[in-house]
């Protein structure tokens, strides 16, 4: 069997904090399930046993064991998964809101979704976009599409 590239060695200070976090049980499931991966991964048991005690995959405990050797019991903490960039500017937005609030296009009742999306490329703004973006856009602006 190779050797593992992250190996899991707490300290008697960090694995008496992960046994409390785990006897009080306060913390979210996903912060608990780390502290059993890495108090597991301390003991020695390989990825695929911790993996299958605590129905995770094996993906999730080499990442645990990565993330404890990089940051200690900072592992636990949640990371930000930040959103991808609007791909319209303010200003395109008011754009956006404006057509939506003037009368649907001739042989259409209402502006759908997805002729605002059309419109949006149309007007040069984008290359592409999806209409869920625009609808989203709209959502913020709180603004319906002309009816």
């Amino acid at each position: 069997m190779p050797k593992k590239k992250y190996c899991v060695n707490l300290s008697t200070d960090e694995r008496v904090i992960l046994e409390r976090f785990l006897q009080r049980g306060k913390a979210g499931t996903r912060v608990l399930t780390r502290a059993c991966i890495l108090l597991k991964a301390g003991d020695g048991l390989s990825d695929e046993k911790i993996a299958a005690a605590l129905a995770v995959g094996t993906a999730t405990v080499r990442r645990m064991r990565q993330r404890f050797v990089e940051a200690h019991l900072g592992a636990l903490d949640e990371h930000v998964h930040p959103g991808a960039q609007c791909k319209l500017t303010c200003e395109q937005v008011a754009h956006v809101i404006a057509v939506a609030c003037t009368p649907a296009p001739e042989g259409r009742t209402r502006w759908t979704l997805r002729l605002l999306a059309d419109k949006v490329v149309e007007m040069g703004f984008v290359n592409s976009i999806s209409h869920e973006t625009v609808r989203r856009v709209l959502k913020k602006a709180d603004a319906n599409r002309g009816s």
